[in-house]
């Protein structure tokens, strides 16, 4: 176990789910006096976007809940699984794509789905793309990200963090 926790959340672009999810646990992570213990990140499995804001209609959604996004897209590396100490996939087809560049001896605990920790899941554990889709669709998005946040962060506080 580490003294300083740094996640990453990744998705296919990095201008939709991801910044959202690293926004949303950002504040949470704030509210809970952990910022100095948790460092929060958010990258893509595609390079289409790199560098740019997260898609506006997001910052529109999470702006209207009091979250702000100002993170810039990047691309996910293979060496950003050494800094990473928890890396959430968005959905199956990201986390396939992330476990063919993964090295071969990293341990299962470190790549995980973000909506294995949705309460409300049902079994699918895919966050939708609201890429293509209008306003609902943000909404959504913000509501799975927004309830599945608080059960991360108990996961990370029992399983990553020094006990005090």
């Amino acid at each position: 176990m580490s003294e300083i926790i740094e996640i990453s959340f990744v998705c296919l672009g990095n201008i939709c789910r991801s910044p959202l999810a690293q926004g949303v646990f950002q504040d949470l992570v704030k509210r809970e006096q952990l910022d100095d213990q948790i460092i929060v990140s958010s990258a893509g499995t595609s390079a289409w976007h790199v560098d740019d804001l997260p898609d506006q209609r997001m910052r529109q959604t999470a702006q209207s809940k009091g979250i702000q996004l100002r993170s810039r897209a990047r691309q996910f590396q293979r060496k950003d699984f050494r800094q990473f100490d928890l890396v959430l996939a968005m959905d199956e087809s990201n986390l396939a794509n992330l476990e063919e560049i993964a090295p071969t001896t990293l341990p299962k605990h470190k790549l995980m789905l973000f909506r294995s920790f949705d309460p409300e899941s049902d079994g699918n554990l895919d966050v939708p793309d609201p890429y293509y889709g209008g306003a609902r669709g943000f909404e959504e998005v913000y509501q799975v990200v927004e309830r599945t946040c608080p059960p991360l962060l108990d996961y990370i506080k029992a399983n990553l963090m020094d006990s005090p």
